[in-house]
């Protein structure tokens, strides 16, 4: 019989939810504004945002490294400033997975607030609603079909993280061994019992976000 820690699972539904919550709001808002303007630099601005979706994780975590290491530029400010380090940190496996599942948000956000005429919204401006209401009876209403489709993918990609995590946070037994992590040292110490509990496991909850989806 396994001699299971659950670590992996809880730290693993802990990052996703919290990193899913982030992108979600910034990706959201990030989409709305970028839906309904043009203006110079626009596609360079969405190239960079959909970066990570095209790049291997290892290199994604590579520069996360280099931006949060002890050298780098945000990694040095927040040493200066709080004697905080990020890498090998619970905080570097948040920030992989936000910034891998970012892209995946934001797309989905941006393609459902393009979906429906904006003369809607110009409609309830021109009778007196502000932005704020706007966005929150009429365009967050008609694009939280996609709006969702966005949530359930990045919590999906999140609990999934592998390489950028590996990278930046490193596998550390109870503060980030996620269960991507747990697989893969589980392989590597040869206890594929282990292994392939963890892989049920991280399959059974993908399959039922995905399911619940459709």
């Amino acid at each position: 019989m396994l001699d299971v820690n659950y670590s992996p699972l809880w730290l693993s539904l802990k990052t996703a939810t919290i990193a899913t919550v982030i992108v979600f709001i910034l990706g959201m808002f990030l989409a709305r504004l970028l839906a309904r303007n043009s203006f110079f630099g626009k596609s360079v601005i969405e190239a960079i945002i959909l970066l990570p979706l095209v790049l291997p994780p290892t290199v994604v975590g590579f520069g996360l490294l280099y931006l949060f290491g002890k050298n780098g530029f945000l990694g040095r400010l927040l040493l200066d400033l709080f004697e905080f380090q990020v890498v090998f940190s619970w905080y570097a496996v948040i920030i992989a997975a936000v910034v891998v599942s970012f892209p995946l948000m934001y797309q989905s956000a941006s393609a459902a607030f393009k979906q429906f005429d904006e003369n809607i919204e110009n409609a309830a401006y021109t009778m007196g609603a502000s932005k704020w209401k706007v966005f929150r009876t009429i365009s967050f209403p008609l694009a939280w079909p996609g709006l969702l489709a966005g949530l359930v993918l990045s919590f999906a990609r999140a609990l999934g993280e592998f390489g950028a995590t590996l990278m930046l946070a490193g596998y550390i037994p109870n503060v980030t061994d996620t269960i991507p992590l747990a697989i893969y040292f589980a392989v590597e110490s040869g206890n594929m019992e282990m292994a392939k509990f963890w892989v049920l496991i991280i399959v059974s909850l993908g399959f039922t976000a995905i399911l619940w989806l459709n």
